[in-house]
């Protein structure tokens, strides 16, 4: 039993709409049980049910319940909404499969700081504790339960331990405590440093509840437990002319491109920080040829935001995310979003109307109405919600990469064992030469690529902890006593999930014959550049290899680049829907060229430029090509810095034009 303590002197959440408590409003539920069930149909089982009077004993029983259930004190706290995060890691990747951002231990077996928070029982009382968990090795049946962590509450330590079973999510019960006043300090403790996580605690006066486990972003346990009759109404952030959703390259190249050429252009990104895979979270770098092709000025956006790391992945120090984001503030027709969630999208027959996003740590939500969208997210995700008609490469895919870097230390270093982790020797794996795990350290070719994320992330980290094990603990512990595991990326780098349908659907074929379209616009110089598992690591997981390799077929004029057409960058059913990036309209392995950053973001600057013209000319992305392409190439011939205040007034051309 926990027992109240003085309370502390720390002020209340700095995000108190996410520590919401409450009653049920609607405590008539149980007389309104009754009177429905006064105009059941007497028939059938029904009527033999009705007429016997169980109905009154059963409809009694349910009343009870939900009157207990309505009346009951109840506290949700999100566990993002934390004022304090301390060592945890906010994950935003897999809201689309479990329902919400959660906190994330990352701390490489190192235990990390405290997460902490205050906050405000609606009642004293006797409350069970539940927390939305789950043993995140679980779903290989390994031992060991690594994300192993701690609630305390009012300074007195539960005497559960969460992450220790449950494959999927679920509500792990924390058993019971007294609040004895109202309020009261929680931390959570990582007790491994190995990717603990946890998504919410609810606390409840309802002794024999059972949580619903509804992982919907939409869910509606996530209100009624806050005491609310009904779901939020997002505020209003709109309107623009241009909502650009996903803020990798693609998406700040069109919201940069768009903005200079007039538009109002809301950026919405889901992490904290821009660039994608080519931020410092997941240190790809940027590959792609630019400034070539009929439009040599193509790529000037792409230039002014692209990091040049020496390696990939490189030490944090080598990538500029705070460039990128003081570039897109500084433009006066630009909205940026960071850490805005896009879950819902309303539309209008054919047409979207506004998208609907929320906060990942405060859980505000969104609504962001415009004339057009352009889906950049990578996974086709506002095309999808839309509607729109899109392909998905089921098996042998490309995967997702999690890449990691160690260091040499003047001292030993110990790494605890990880008996949970993929059993591997030093022969198993490739050696990270020049201390970093690169692209290769790859799996999930054919899993979901969009409902299976996160466990292909989680069996990349298997693979990586017991690489470094092996190096640390098995047949390499000689050589690298003084070894520290010094980063391992955990935001995945995906390279294939959706493909949005256009009017043109590029092919390896048109690669191969270099067959030119007449709205061939971005210059594609990458060859066309597949991944499949490397059999020469295939026996220590067969099932699912985790280290890849490149099959490159070299039929793309690398100076020149193969021109994407104009028509692959938009909706072919969904009527004012661009998208650029790696959803485009593209077949797999046509894929394997346009997939690459630099490349992407190019397309993120004809989508810009094209969404000016349909503002100027109030038409949807097809008519462009049917109607006003030759203005669309006088736009792609001006400089990337070239800009004007509104969609209608003279554009003004730099001072120093790249030549």
């Amino acid at each position: 039993m926990l027992l109240g303590r003085q309370a502390p002197t720390t002020g209340l959440s700095a995000c108190p709409q996410r520590h919401q408590a409450g009653r049920m409003n609607d405590a008539g539920w149980a007389e309104r049980v009754k009177r429905q069930a006064d105009g059941l149909p007497q028939s059938g089982w029904v009527a033999g049910f009705w007429l016997k009077g169980w109905w009154r004993w059963a409809v009694g029983s349910l009343a009870t319940g939900l009157a207990s259930w309505a009346t009951a004190a109840h506290l949700l706290v999100e566990a993002e909404s934390f004022e304090q995060l301390g060592g945890w890691q906010l994950d935003t990747q897999f809201i689309h499969i479990m329902g919400s951002p959660y906190l994330l231990a990352h701390g490489l077996g190192v235990p990390v700081a405290d997460a902490q928070t205050t906050v405000r029982f609606p009642a004293l009382g006797t409350y069970r504790v539940f927390v939305r968990t789950k043993d995140w090795v679980a779903p290989w049946q390994a031992p060991g339960a690594p994300g192993r962590f701690r609630l305390e509450v009012d300074g007195v330590m539960l005497a559960e331990t969460f992450g220790t079973r449950g494959s999927n999510w679920f509500w792990h019960d924390g058993g019971l405590v007294e609040i004895r006043r109202l309020d009261v300090r929680l931390r959570l403790r990582d007790l491994t440093g190995f990717d603990g996580r946890c998504d919410a605690i609810l606390f409840t006066t309802d002794l024999d509840l059972v949580p619903p486990n509804d992982s919907s972003p939409a869910a509606t346990w996530r209100w009624q437990f806050r005491g609310l009759s009904q779901a939020p109404q997002p505020e209003e952030a709109g309107p623009f002319d241009l909502v650009v959703v996903g803020g990798g390259y693609a998406g700040c190249c069109a919201a940069l491109a768009a903005a200079r050429m007039g538009c109002r252009v809301a950026l919405i990104q889901d992490r904290p920080v821009l660039g994608g895979n080519g931020s410092s979270e997941i240190r790809v770098w940027p590959q792609g040829g630019t400034r070539r092709g009929r439009y040599p000025h193509i790529g000037e956006i792409v230039e002014e935001l692209v990091d040049r790391p020496s390696q990939s992945p490189a030490p944090v120090g080598e990538w500029n995310d705070a460039k990128r984001q003081a570039i897109l503030e500084a433009e006066p027709n630009l909205s940026l979003f960071l850490n805005h969630y896009v879950f819902e999208v309303r539309t209008n027959q054919s047409r979207i109307e506004a998208v609907v996003a929320l906060h990942t740590r405060t859980g505000q939500r969104r609504r962001f109405s415009g004339r057009l969208f352009a889906d950049c997210t990578g996974h086709g995700t506002v095309g999808y919600l839309a509607g729109a008609d899109h392909t998905v490469q089921v098996k042998r895919h490309l995967g997702m990469s999690n890449m990691w870097r160690w260091e040499e230390t003047d001292q030993p270093q110990p790494f605890p064992e990880t008996p949970w982790a993929l059993p591997l020797r030093m022969k198993d794996f490739p050696y990270p030469v020049a201390h970093h795990g690169q692209w290769f350290w790859e799996s999930g070719f054919d899993l979901d690529p969009i409902q299976d994320l996160e466990l292909i992330r989680d069996y990349n980290l298997r693979a990586v902890f017991g690489a470094f094990n092996a190096m640390k603990n098995g047949d390499g512990r000689d050589r690298h006593r003084k070894a520290r595991l010094e980063w391992v990326a955990y935001v995945g780098g995906n390279r294939e999930s959706r493909q949005l349908l256009g009017d043109v659907v590029l092919s390896r074929e048109d690669i191969v014959q270099r067959r030119l379209y007449p709205d061939g616009c971005v210059p594609s110089t990458w060859d066309i550049d597949l991944h499949y598992p490397d059999e020469r690591f295939t026996n220590a997981a067969p099932d699912n290899p985790f280290i890849s390799r490149a099959v490159f077929e070299r039929v793309v004029d690398r100076t020149n680049g193969y021109p994407i057409p104009y028509r692959c960058l938009y909706s072919r059913n969904v009527s004012n829907l661009f998208m650029a990036g790696r959803c485009i309209s593209v077949t797999h392995e046509a894929l394997g060229t346009v997939r690459v950053m630099k490349t992407g973001g190019m397309m993120g600057e004809v989508v810009g430029k094209a969404a000016s013209l349909c503002v100027l000319h109030d038409c949807l992305p097809r008519a462009i090509y049917a109607s006003y392409w030759k203005d669309l190439e006088d736009l792609l011939q001006l400089p990337g810095a070239a800009r004007r205040k509104t969609v209608r007034s003279p554009i003004q051309l730099p001072t120093q034009a790249s030549p």
